[in-house]
């Protein structure tokens, strides 16, 4: 069996819990696959959000500049985007690990930070439909998509708000090791697996189609 594939899970203040954890629970899960890294501005704990309280403080492994091969990169959103996308250290640490990762992916409004690095210009792209305007605004240069669950572009893959981070994360875990091994670890943590990206039934409500 291949070695496992090293996840950089992006921490930052103010990153909101679920869009980190939601997904980071279904990767570490299928652990002969997946490696677990969370990355921090330092060693030092990180305050979460959520919603717009604090949420529990995360201890990262490493910083963000980390030397270690990162085969998936993981950007969650929350209130603190607000502020990172003017956060150059981290964007340059984004852009600094492109070049040797398979995959960049975010969750909600971390779709922001991609953005403002250059990670999706020329890509097509998704994000929290109810910041939706503001995450735009962020990348003048990618094809934004209103509906969608998620989008695949090349190495690029982008969700929706919060939750669908945990059906994107399956997205992966089907790409690596198949659909059925995904449907299986769905099954196994009781969670309807909505696998078609195009399912979006928020983008309405929200005003977006």
């Amino acid at each position: 069996m291949d070695s496992p594939k090293v996840v950089g899970l992006f921490l930052f203040e103010q990153f909101e819990l679920l869009d980190a954890f939601g997904p980071m629970q279904m990767l570490a899960a299928a652990s002969k696959s997946f490696q677990v890294r969370l990355l921090g501005p330092s060693l030092a704990p990180v305050t979460s959000a959520v919603g717009m309280t604090a949420g529990p403080r995360v201890l990262p492994d490493a910083v963000w500049e980390t030397s270690e091969q990162l085969h998936v990169i993981l950007v969650p959103g929350g209130r603190g985007t607000r502020t990172e996308v003017s956060n150059q250290r981290l964007l340059h640490g984004l852009k600094a690990h492109t070049t040797k990762a398979e995959l960049m992916t975010s969750v909600c409004t971390g779709a922001a930070l991609l953005a403002k690095a250059g990670l999706l210009d020329g890509k097509r792209a998704t994000s929290n439909k109810l910041a939706f305007k503001w995450v735009t605004e962020q990348g003048p240069k990618t094809t934004w998509v209103p509906q969608a669950r998620w989008v695949h572009d090349g190495n690029v893959i982008t969700s929706g708000g919060v939750a669908a981070g945990i059906d994107m994360a399956l997205g992966i875990i089907a790409q690596y090791r198949g659909q059925e091994a995904a449907h299986k670890l769905a099954t196994a943590m009781e969670y309807e697996w909505h696998n078609d990206p195009a399912w979006d039934p928020f983008a309405k409500s929200a005003g977006l189609v």
